[in-house]
């Protein structure tokens, strides 16, 4: 029997897409199939595209026409195959192959169909699938850090959000699911671990009757993992219970990413978000007194349609007020099929744009004060690269998020993949700098 063709993978788009690529990965390598980081060289390029707004589609639909010109076979997985799955295999003659969001299992039976010259097209409307531990998985990531999905999905209807028609209703993983697989990547070394799904507060709602995140927490606290981080925390599902199971646990880390999209009750009315209007301030004060230590991120949409200059300038007084350590800002993006897509009173391009540039530079002078704030303090710093021409390593602090934060610069030659003791001596609005003690 000849081999088996060779397949590389193009990676785009969120954490949990990267998730699908590292068990599309897993499964294939199973099967015997040879993976190769060098697109020309192999035969197919599987390409896990993103289609969450139009700046993602674009990469995505750019990513594969240059494949297509260079008359690489391209396997379409993800987002953009479930959004538009009426459509690719018409437009981009070179796709032997479409994937959705909720069938990506089913790789290595596409590959083959593929081979054997048919044209396949595998995508359900409604996602209903989520691997468990017992699915095959080549991780991506450098081999201290790794994501742990515990849910997928979102029951949601926020106006500007196609999260819902892109992977479906939430559904939780089992704790028994979950704990297993924080066990097996403890056992590979891994040092931190990120646990992500759409709304990790709401874990287990669907499977148990109501959320048991602070269980999941209490639980993840007898996996010898140092550090747990848990992503996109929505503030209604902080409970007393949550914040006692973060305090209580010593290697759930008290960072918190609150996606609070806006301050202002009206924007967050027509947003579909009219909970958040009542709680944002209250939360926020309650996690204070409870976590001193936390740090806090969030994020932002300036620009929805009806957004006026006093609103913005209530999400600005918002901002300055609380003082978040890390904060990203993003302008509407008007998408297909949501809500949002036609309401009236649209903000121009150049005024989001004005909008999103003024409360990043309205966050630049706090993230330098919490950055100052750490020189002369000794860190703990996961150690992820080295720079041997410098002798320098980069790591990241416990206050840094893989991907959307800072970084930390070390001297001292630091062994990698390990958490090390870091003296700061320097900071900029962004970094900082150390040696190790």
């Amino acid at each position: 029997m000849g081999l088996k063709p060779t397949i590389a993978f193009n990676h785009l788009g969120c954490e949990k897409n990267r998730i699908d690529t590292e068990h599309m990965l897993g499964l294939l390598v199973q099967a015997g199939y040879q993976v190769d980081s060098n697109e020309e060289l192999a035969d197919y390029v599987v390409v896990n595209t993103c289609s969450f707004i139009e700046a993602a589609r674009q990469e995505s639909v750019r990513t594969l026409v240059e494949l297509a010109v260079a008359q690489k076979k391209i396997v379409i997985t993800g987002c953009l195959a479930q959004h538009f799955h009426h459509e690719l295999l018409e437009e981009i003659p070179e796709a032997v192959a479409l994937v959705g969001t909720g069938d990506y299992h089913h790789i290595v039976e596409v590959i083959e169909r593929a081979e054997a010259g048919e044209r396949v097209k595998r995508v359900t409307p409604e996602p209903t699938y989520i691997a468990d531990e017992t699915v095959p998985r080549y991780r991506t990531t450098a081999s201290s850090v790794a994501y742990l999905r515990v849910a997928e999905g979102c029951d949601y209807r926020c106006a500007f959000c196609i999260i819902p028609h892109l992977r479906g209703n939430q559904r939780s993983r089992s704790l028994e699911s979950i704990l297993a697989e924080a066990r097996q990547l403890a056992e590979e070394g891994v040092q931190e671990l990120v646990l992500i799904s759409q709304i990790t507060t709401n874990y287990g709602l669907d499977l148990y009757g109501q959320p048991r995140l602070a269980d999941l927490l209490r639980g993840l606290g007898q996996v010898d993992i140092p550090w747990i981080r848990m992503h996109y925390a929505y503030p209604t599902g902080l409970t007393s219970d949550v914040i006692r199971a973060i305090q209580e646990t010593p290697n759930i880390l008290p960072y918190l990413d609150l996606p609070l999209q806006h301050s202002h009750p009206e924007v967050l009315r027509a947003m579909n978000r009219p909970w958040q209007g009542q709680v944002n301030d209250q939360v926020i004060d309650r996690i204070r007194q409870a976590l001193p230590e936390a740090v806090l991120r969030t994020t932002f949409i300036v620009g929805f349609p009806g957004e006026t200059q006093a609103h913005f300038d209530h999400l600005l007084a918002f901002v300055e007020r609380h003082r978040f350590d890390h904060l990203g800002v993003f302008g509407f993006s008007a998408e297909v099929g949501t809500p949002a897509y036609d309401l009236p009173h649209a903000v121009v391009a150049e005024v989001i744009e004005h909008r999103r540039q003024t409360l990043m530079l309205a966050q630049q002078p706090i993230a330098w004060r919490h950055n100052q704030a750490c020189i002369g303090q000794t860190l703990a710093v996961l150690i992820e690269q080295e720079n041997p021409a410098t002798g320098m390593a980069i790591g990241r602090s416990d206050r840094f998020a893989p991907e959307v934060d800072g970084l930390v610069y070390v001297a001292g030659s630091p062994p990698l993949n390990r958490i090390v003791p870091v003296e700061i001596t320097a900071a900029d609005t962004y970094d900082l700098f150390g040696q190790v003690v």
